[in-house]
């Protein structure tokens, strides 16, 4: 007797399991590719190693991460394209449809970043100018897979630091914080280093002893001043950068022609 129901139990786990499948499946297959390559500027290889990247991130940070290429803008603006693109096709994840799209046109070559909902903080007007920094030089150079690649790398970092501390901002970028220790230490090692040099100029100058006056340079009779004059040579300019207050950070939104509220950037590589 114990043994059926030990079977039986069996029997509607597994079944329990099968009709589970399909909706998670059917979950997965709802959600539109995060990889979208209409200019097929990547190979098949690049494609499954890439979309297979932007879905980790994505489900593990819980935000759309997205990269779409397509030959034209079809009379729009790269910014219009990549937001009409992103809300017409069901992008975004959570109550917010949070996410980031990057966009690529290969007729005029132009780029787009497409923010939504939590992507809008998450990733300021300072923060995708540092990341379009790194990855534009890729596309450029037509290393397109490289330049997605950092793209979906610099998301995950950045995703992550603003939600462990502050979003990458103004004054507040990868690389900038130094501690006091590190600081003491460069200092250490470059006066230390310049010492070592000074040190060893100096032994090398045997001949040279210190003089009271210049006559030891000078032949008995050689320098005759018969006219004096002042002559302006040159002049320096010394330049300071002055700060502005409009730099304040944060991230600029627009709305997109579905009535979406977005952040993001645009130009050409």
């Amino acid at each position: 007797m114990k043994n059926k129901k030990t079977v039986a139990d069996a029997i509607l786990l597994l079944t329990a399991m099968t009709a589970l499948v399909p909706a998670v499946a059917q979950a997965q297959e709802s959600h539109p590719p995060r990889l979208v390559d209409q200019a097929d500027i990547l190979t098949d290889e690049e494609e499954q190693k890439l979309a297979g990247k932007l879905d980790e991130i994505s489900e593990r940070q819980q935000l759309d991460v997205d990269i779409v290429t397509v030959y034209s803008l079809n009379g729009k603006t790269s910014e219009e394209y990549a937001d009409d693109f992103y809300d017409y096709n069901g992008y975004g994840m959570g109550e917010n449809n949070s996410g980031i799209l990057l966009l690529i046109g290969m007729e005029e070559r132009d780029w787009a970043i497409s923010t939504c909902g939590d992507g809008i903080p998450y990733f300021t007007d300072a923060g995708q100018e540092y990341m379009v920094d790194l990855f534009r030089p890729y596309l450029s150079d037509g290393e397109y897979y490289d330049a997605f690649y950092c793209f979906a790398q610099l998301c995950d970092s950045f995703i992550e630091e603003a939600r462990t501390g502050e979003p990458y901002d103004v004054g507040h970028m990868p690389g900038e914080k130094m501690s006091l220790f590190q600081m003491a230490c460069n200092m250490g090692i470059g006066l230390f280093l310049a010492l070592m040099v000074a040190l060893w100029k100096k032994s090398r100058l045997r001949s040279v002893r210190r003089q009271a006056t210049a006559s030891a340079y000078m032949r008995d009779g050689s320098l005759r001043i018969t006219a004096r004059q002042d002559m302006f040579i040159n002049k320096t300019v010394t330049c300071r950068v002055i700060e502005s207050s409009s730099s304040s950070g944060g991230s600029s939104t627009h709305t997109g022609s579905s009535g979406t509220s977005h952040g993001g950037s645009s130009g050409k590589f």
